[in-house]
């Protein structure tokens, strides 16, 4: 028996925007443009954050200030510098892996294929007959009837 989806808000939140890059971006073409943005835009702002908590640190440990609330906010300020420097680490790692799948090109054909099962996978939930089929299959009014 099939293990049923997870109800939780941030799951559904997931289903619900993995739906819809399906959806928007059905070929592989839109799918590498999509993750290579996506992926730019996570290392320049965790990149930038980095910098701007190393700036501010380097600050903190230069003043006079030794107060028992500077060190422990000193200690949480280098774990978190840690921790983006290793998500920058891997940020990078990703991208060298992913610039060998802009080495793939696929026919025309192919890319029809990736469009045709992104509309099953991931059909649009507003379209009047995936509407009428989750009235009759959740007894739930989603759409005003027009008789």
């Amino acid at each position: 028996m099939p293990e049923e989806p997870c109800q939780c808000p941030d799951c559904l939140r997931f289903y619900k925007e993995h739906d819809r890059f399906v959806r928007e971006f059905p070929t592989l073409k839109q799918q590498q443009e999509l993750n290579w943005a996506s992926l730019q835009s996570f290392r320049t702002l965790a990149g930038r954050v980095l910098e701007d908590l190393q700036k501010q640190y380097a600050a903190r440990l230069n003043s006079d200030s030794n107060d028992l609330n500077s060190l422990i906010s000193s200690e949480e300020m280098q774990q978190a510098l840690t921790e983006l420097e290793n998500i920058n680490a891997h940020l990078f790692s990703i991208e060298v892996l992913m610039e060998k799948i802009f080495d793939v090109k696929l026919s025309q054909s192919i890319e029809d294929k990736f469009r045709e099962l992104a509309g099953e996978l991931a059909p649009d939930p507003l379209n009047p007959d995936r509407l009428r089929l989750n009235r009759l299959l959740h007894q739930t009014p989603d759409l005003p009837d027009k008789s």
